[in-house]
């Protein structure tokens, strides 16, 4: 038997110690919930909220500075990167030119895997270090693993210069 005084103290006031805990606890799991499933939500959207290649035509560098005959590594600036991406916003690629008006532009990624293949003047091959693939000067399979030759990007001249269609890295399932 519990006795009790009478005063403001002793009042009951419908809430315990049990259900004000169990209130907190929903509100914080539920929160936590909130603060965790914005961004995965947002991250599942915005596949259906923007495009998802952004190509146009860029200048990769007057046509005087391409030797006749020659291969040289360019890089251009991706049209389709944002502030954050760093260095991965510079992309590069191997410009041939054949003659006066005729360019190759390749992707500088082997077919295999992907690993960045380098021009070797002397033999006239593309090399790529990771498996040992082999391409011609004309971007087509010479040996190795590599499924097929070099991924060649659309170009062309506009006022001197020469144009690529960037921002699109080709891989085998879409491939140029």
């Amino acid at each position: 038997m519990t006795e009790t005084c009478g005063c403001a103290c002793a009042q009951d006031t419908g809430v315990s110690r049990r259900k004000m805990m169990l209130r907190l606890g929903a509100g914080m799991t539920a929160a936590g919930a909130a603060l965790m499933g914005v961004p995965i939500l947002g991250f599942v959207l915005s596949a259906f909220t923007r495009p998802t290649h952004a190509q146009e035509w860029v200048s990769i560098g007057p046509i005087e500075q391409f030797p006749a005959e020659q291969t040289r590594l360019v890089v251009y600036q991706n049209p389709a990167t944002r502030p954050w991406d760093g260095d991965t916003a510079h992309v590069p690629c191997w410009v041939r030119r054949i003659d006066e008006q005729r360019f190759q532009v390749f992707a500088i990624n082997c077919t295999h895997l992907g690993c960045p293949v380098r021009w070797f003047p002397e033999s006239k091959l593309f090399m790529c270090p990771c498996h040992g693939g082999a391409f011609y000067e004309d971007g087509s399979h010479a040996s190795g693993p590599p499924p097929r030759g070099l991924f060649e990007y659309q170009h062309k001249i506009e006022d001197g210069h020469l144009m690529v269609m960037g921002g699109y890295l080709p891989t085998l399932a879409e491939p140029l």
